[in-house]
């Protein structure tokens, strides 16, 4: 999978790069050897096959040069104290080994290939620090390179990951879109193996949760406001023409979606608490309606269905995925000029899924089915009456009242760019209390009535009046006992 490499930081080596470097000054300090010297020179500055070439003639001494060995320390620990020079030589060492082939796996044979470079990740606190961004993108190529050469775990691989997946974390957690993108390309080429997925997954406060922000503000919803998300106001169309939201640009966001649909491949292990923790399924819906490239919605699709594929995934994310109207989404793409192979395969495959899923549906299952994802919309049951008589007593009581106390829950938070949600909620207690009015202390007991009176003193009219209504049913059946 190769990226173009990002702006900014092709800008930074290209400049470093031009920079002279008084080598002669150095050996002469002991900043580094007589013997480094003559190897930095001898491949600095040539044509690749040169340098290709000179590595390859004498591959043991620019292992030596780089991590270090019985000859003596690494020139990046000899130079510690000369920014300038590391800088140099991360340029340098990250150009060997994209022009040398046969150089990563020989560093990898070293006892500690990572050793002289995990340091200076954190060389300092500044994400503009040259030094510990040259490093992330030496050490990604060097750890890409051995996940391709041996794809089965190793210990020190497995240790270096976490730490640098720590200092990309700091990028990503910047407001400077060129660094998210360094980041997200290096995150994209290291996501290669089960285990790089599952130590990503298992630091996702730092690592994942950054990346969905980003998603989130190109969706036009923050983390507290999913309104967007979830009515699925904005089309296609008018998205292609503004623009996608927190100014996030096509590149980053299909870098971002890359990253994320590498990680679904473990859809097993995070399909449940990704979901729970992030309402992806509502976030990626309206993504695809958002989409303004087929390549996007390729991955869009294709993480969709790598997350609810698995079997284990399937009764707690086909619920959701309908109540957030994917299948209505689906029915509309199919209806576009699509050309991709895999992207019609998984449209196909999602749609063919759904559609065996709600066949089987009532509108019982529908109703709860909202009510598990924790988040309410004027859909057709919340006004049938029909479905309130046939329905009300089974809500109540069934699974020891779960979708009542589910109910409560979606009560309890404050909505504040959603009051909708509430004014549905109320709207739900009128007709619990209506229909099955001998129910009315067990909602009691749930706090249900306590709530609703407080909500009766809402700023929004919306949920005043429910909320009035709902109180006005508890009154009116006190009234007749």
């Amino acid at each position: 999978m190769s990226l173009d490499p990002p702006t900014y930081l092709n800008s930074l080596q290209n400049n470093i790069r031009a920079r002279p470097i008084p080598w002669e000054g150095a050996v002469r300090a002991g900043t580094i050897t007589d013997n480094d010297l003559k190897r930095i020179k001898a491949v600095d500055k040539v044509r690749k096959d040169q340098r290709r070439q000179t590595v390859e003639a004498d591959t043991d001494a620019y292992r030596s040069l780089l991590l270090g060995g019985e000859q003596g320390k690494s020139v990046l620990e000899l130079a510690a104290k000369r920014a300038d020079v590391i800088q140099y030589i991360l340029v340098l060492a990250a150009d060997l080994i994209n022009d040398v082939p046969s150089l990563a796996p020989a560093l990898l044979e070293h006892s500690s290939p990572y050793e002289p470079f995990l340091p200076l990740l954190s060389h300092s606190t500044s994400p503009e620090d040259p030094i510990p961004l040259l490093t992330s993108s030496f050490l990604a190529s060097l750890i890409s390179a051995a996940q391709t050469d041996s794809p089965k775990s190793n210990p020190q691989t497995d240790e270096a990951l976490p730490k640098l997946y720590t200092y990309l974390s700091t990028l990503t957690k910047s407001q400077d879109s060129g660094l998210q993108d360094i980041a997200v390309q290096e995150y994209s080429a290291l996501l290669r193996t089960k285990k790089a997925r599952e130590l990503f997954w298992k630091q996702r406060q730092d690592t994942l949760n950054p990346l969905i922000d980003i998603l989130r503000a190109a969706a036009g919803a923050g983390r507290d406001s999913d309104s967007t998300m979830w009515s699925g106001g904005t089309s296609i169309r008018s998205a292609t023409e503004a623009g996608l939201g927190g100014g996030v640009g096509l590149q980053l966001l299909y870098h971002v979606l890359l990253a994320i649909w590498q990680l679904s491949f473990e859809g097993s292990l995070i399909g449940k608490n990704l979901e729970k923790e992030q309402e992806i399924l509502a976030l990626y819906t309206q993504l695809l309606r958002l989409s303004p490239k087929e390549k996007t919605t390729r991955l869009l699709l294709s993480t969709v269905f790598n997350l609810i594929n698995p079997s284990a995934n399937r009764s707690d994310l086909l619920p959701t995925a309908t109540t957030v109207r994917l299948p209505v989404l689906l029915t509309n793409l199919k209806a576009r000029h699509l050309t991709d192979p895999d992207l019609l395969e998984d449209l196909e495959n999602l749609n063919s899924m759904l559609a065996d899923y709600t066949s089987s549906q009532t509108t019982f299952d529908e109703y709860a089915s909202e009510l598990h994802a924790g988040h309410l919309r004027w859909s057709p049951p919340h006004r049938d009456a029909n479905f309130w008589r046939e329905n009300a007593r089974k809500i109540l009581d069934e699974n020891q009242s779960e979708l009542p106390k589910k109910l409560m829950e979606i009560m309890q938070k404050k909505w504040e760019n959603e009051k909708q949600v509430l004014a549905i909620a109320c709207n739900d207690i009128a007709w619990l209390v209506k229909e099955a009015p001998e129910k009315r202390v067990q909602l009691e007991k749930l706090g249900v009535k306590a709530r609703v009176m407080e909500l009766m003193a809402d700023e929004n009219e919306g949920v005043r009046w429910e909320s009035l209504r709902a109180v006005g049913e508890w009154l009116r059946y006190s009234f007749e006992d």
